[in-house]
C-alpha cells in the first residue's frame, strides 16, 4: 500500500496493517463481516437479475425527496440504490 502524499494519515502512517498483525481480534468478527458483505451482493443482483435481458421488468425507485423513477436500465437502478 502507498499512502497519498501530503495528508496527515499518510505521514504518521495511521490506518495500515503492519506485516503479520491481523486487523480484526478475532476470526467471528472476521467472519461476520464476510457473511454481511455476501448478503448485501446477494441483494444487489437479486434487485437487477430481473431487469435484464430482453423481458426485463421495469423497477420503480422512490427516492428520499419522494421522486419517482421507472426504469429496467441496470446502472440507473445500480446509481440510486444505497448499500
Amino acid at each position: 500500500l502507498t499512502p497519498h502524499a501530503g495528508t496527515m494519515a499518510a505521514a504518521s502512517g495511521a490506518g495500515f496493517v503492519k506485516s503479520g498483525e491481523r486487523s480484526f481480534k478475532d476470526d467471528t468478527k472476521q467472519a461476520d463481516v464476510r457473511l454481511s458483505n455476501i448478503v448485501a451482493a446477494k441483494a444487489v443482483a437479486d434487485a437487477v437479475r430481473t431487469s435484464l435481458g430482453p423481458k426485463g421488468m421495469d423497477k420503480m425507485i422512490q427516492g428520499k425527496d419522494g421522486e419517482v423513477i421507472i426504469t429496467n436500465d441496470g446502472a440507473t437502478i445500480l446509481s440510486h440504490m444505497s448499500v
